[in-house]
């Protein structure tokens, strides 16, 4: 007699629905979320399949990825199904994806519009549970030479030196800069402080012939742009 549970096992699916052989018939990107987490688990329960773990996860935080990667080993390990070897797995692979956005890319990214340069940094500091400011140098044709960390604070704000924001440009030869900062608390409006901030640096860019061109407040669902409200 058959284990009612042994069905639940993705050893007894069909070939074609197999989260692993599905990536290699026809490439990662035709997965499911759940399913790329399950090929982190690798196995489920007796109970339920790596997938239909993945799939209860992922309900837990509003199948929202940017939640899931801020779960601590211990939120993962919560789940049952979960052990140390798996929950340190999920975590590691967030964490790389993390910095490969950190990594400056081969080919120069040039960018001209507020959208482009949240795609380019969001996702480094949407995430964060305290603040940082960081700055996005770019040349004369507007690519990218380097992103840089200047400050990190705490939940509510972070310190930021003016010369050292202009060392790091200065030592880069950078025509231009965007101001990044992100508010943890997810609210985008900018503080007091951010507005006199930004006015500072833009003063200090045109002494040093560096144009500040934008700033941005990076937040878990978005930006604010000071360029597209017209405050820069």
């Amino acid at each position: 007699m058959r284990n009612k549970f042994t069905d639940r096992s993705i050893k007894n699916w069909s070939g074609q629905d197999r989260p692993r052989e599905k990536m290699l018939a026809n490439g990662k990107q035709i997965l499911s979320d759940a399913e790329l987490l399950a090929i982190l688990l690798g196995s489920g329960s007796r109970q339920e399949s790596a997938v239909d773990l993945a799939k209860r996860i992922l309900q837990t935080v509003g199948n929202d990825l940017n939640t899931l990667a801020k779960l601590s080993l211990t939120d993962l390990m919560s789940f049952k199904g979960v052990g140390e070897a798996k929950a340190i797995t999920v975590s590691s692979a967030f964490e790389l994806g993390r910095r490969r956005q950190l990594t400056d890319p081969k080919e120069r990214v040039r960018i001209q519009t507020s959208a482009e340069a949240f795609r380019h940094i969001g996702p480094i500091l949407a995430d964060l549970d305290v603040e940082q400011f960081w700055i996005i140098l770019l040349n004369r044709s507007h690519e990218v030479m380097a992103k840089r960390k200047i400050s990190e604070g705490g939940v509510s704000g972070t310190v930021v030196d003016a010369k050292v924001v202009f060392k790091v440009a200065v030592e880069f030869l950078a025509s231009s800069m965007i101001l990044v900062h992100n508010h943890p608390s997810g609210n985008l409006k900018p503080s007091r402080a951010d507005i006199l901030l930004t006015e500072k640096l833009v003063k200090a860019g045109q002494v040093m012939n560096v144009n500040i061109i934008d700033h941005l407040i990076i937040g878990e669902k978005g930006y604010y742009s000071f360029a597209d409200e017209g405050e820069i």
